[in-house]
Order: structure tokens, then sequence, then C-alpha cells
């Protein structure tokens, strides 16, 4: 956000505003116009960043806000039109993992495949949204021993193998998979400076790290050629939209909810009184008493 303000010559507070703008914009265009969505495959996953300091750092850290630590992205993709479905940023426990879910399951209009990987949250969470009506499994990976090479750094274990869980219904065993929300974690990372590791470009506020959120799926969603589907956006493939947007599209989201001038009121006169002579040396008198 400072180099943005650095090379617009424009204040860094300017920049912050129209982040915010921008993001609570794309937040309820999305939750209003992606609904009813047709989609027959589902998969769910969890990505992790921070806001301000680590978890670890939190406890020392000055003047630490109240969401200050880890923080998570729960991710819904659509597994043939690419589409986010929905997205909900917080914790990893139970408590987040319903309100992810019931958000999901008000988006769809009929009964589709869900897979998820093995966190254990996911089981009451998908119960309790869709009860029976959905056919869902858990992927799990096993992973070997890690090398003493790689101990210590982001890359997990070798994935030595897979498991694959029918929790409901009756999936389809070829199409229990999270690849696809699995590589929209990585285009998230690069797309998205938040969330680059080992570096300052952290976000420093938890709001400002939703509304980052909101504008990169939106336009991911709505603006993105995806080479997979022909050249078309994940929105107009999933028949949300009907044309490809584009940046000024969402510059227009947010003039829309910007508040309309009102009226503007008379100027008031300004008297143009000349001070006398006796009045300006007494004037002058009291400044230099004052400064005495």
């Amino acid at each position: 956000m400072r180099s943005i303000a650095r090379i617009t010559g424009v204040s860094i507070n300017t920049v912050s505003k129209l982040l915010v703008d921008a993001g609570e914009a794309c937040a309820a265009y999305h939750d209003e116009h992606v609904r009813g969505l047709s989609c027959e495959r589902i998969q769910c996953d969890e990505i992790w960043s921070f806001t301000y300091a680590k978890a670890k750092n939190v406890d020392t850290a000055k003047k630490a806000p109240t969401f200050a630590g880890d923080v998570w992205t729960w991710t819904s993709i659509c597994a043939d039109s690419k589409l986010i479905c929905n997205w909900f940023v917080g914790g990893r426990d139970a408590e987040f993992a319903n309100i992810f879910m019931d958000d999901l399951a008000d988006r769809l209009d009929h009964r589709v495949q869900l897979t998820t990987d093995g966190h254990k949250v996911y089981l009451d969470a998908v119960a309790g949204a869709f009860g029976n009506d959905i056919d869902y499994a858990q992927l799990v990976k096993l992973f070997g021993a890690a090398p003493d090479a790689v101990k210590g750094r982001y890359s997990p274990a070798k994935c030595t193998g897979i498991k694959k869980h029918e929790r409901n219904g009756s999936p389809d065993p070829d199409h229990i998979s999270t690849s696809y929300v699995e590589r929209m974690n990585l285009s998230i990372r690069m797309g998205l400076r938040r969330f680059t590791r080992l570096t300052n470009a952290f976000s420093k506020k938890f709001e400002n790290h939703c509304h980052a959120l909101a504008l990169y799926f939106v336009w991911y969603n709505f603006c993105r050629q995806h080479k997979s589907l022909g050249g078309i956006s994940p929105a107009m493939a999933a028949g949300v939209s009907d044309t490809l947007r584009d940046l000024e599209w969402i510059v227009g989201l947010i003039d829309e909810r910007a508040p309309k001038p009102g009226p503007r009121g008379p100027y008031k006169k300004r008297k143009n009184e000349m001070l006398t002579d006796q009045e300006l040396e007494s004037l002058r008198h009291e400044m230099s008493e004052s400064q005495k």
C-alpha cells in the first residue's frame, strides 16, 4: 500500500480508504449475486496467514490489536467452473467452520458432492448445514517422516498416499479430490502480497485483510480470464455473469455505494473591514506584550 502511495503521489490514508471502499463494495456485490449456484462438485479448504504478528509473538508485540495472530481463510471452489462460491476469514475452530458451511449451503440450489480435507470440525459443520442432503467425503493425505534437511521449513514431508472417507450420501470416488482448492491456495499466495511468507508485507489490520480478500475474490470470479475455461471468467462459466468484467467495473461498484452529495448551501459572505491606524497600533502593542 505504501508503494502505491509513493508511485501515485497520494497519501497513504487515501490508499487505505480506497481499499476499505473497494472491499466493502466487492463483498456486498458477491454476497448478493453469487447465489442460486448450480454447481455439481464443491471442494473446501483453509489457508493460513497472520495479521500484525504471528501467534507466538502476539504477547510480546507492542499494542497488538484484538485480532492479531493467526488468521485462516476458508474457501470453497466449484470444480467445474472454478468459481469461488464463498469465503470466510477467522479462526480454524468449529465455530468458524459452522458459519462457513451455513453460508455455503445458502448459496447452492441443489444437492452437490462436497470434498474437504481431514479437519475434524468439518464433520459437524457439514452435518449441521446440509443434513443428509449432500454427498460428502473427506480426503486425508498421508505423509512420511520429514528429512532433516527440510525440518523447520514450510515445505511438508513427502506425501506417501491418500485415504478417501465417504462420510454421507454416495459421493463418486473418482471425484473425491481437493486438487482445485489447493491450487487456489497457490493462486491466493501468488496474487495477494499479504499472503507472501517471510516478508514484512503481512496485514497489519484484520479489517484490511478482509477487504483485500474481498477485492481479490471478486476480481478472480468476474474479471480474470481462466485458461481452462476457454478464456472466460469463472462467473461466466457458472452462469452468474453474462460478460467479462474489468477493473473499471469494480470502480463502478465503489462509486455506486458512495453517498451522493447533497445540495450545497449558500456561501457565507465575509465582511472586509479595514483596521484604523489606532486599532492597528493597539493590536501591535498587545502582540508585543504577549511575546514579552
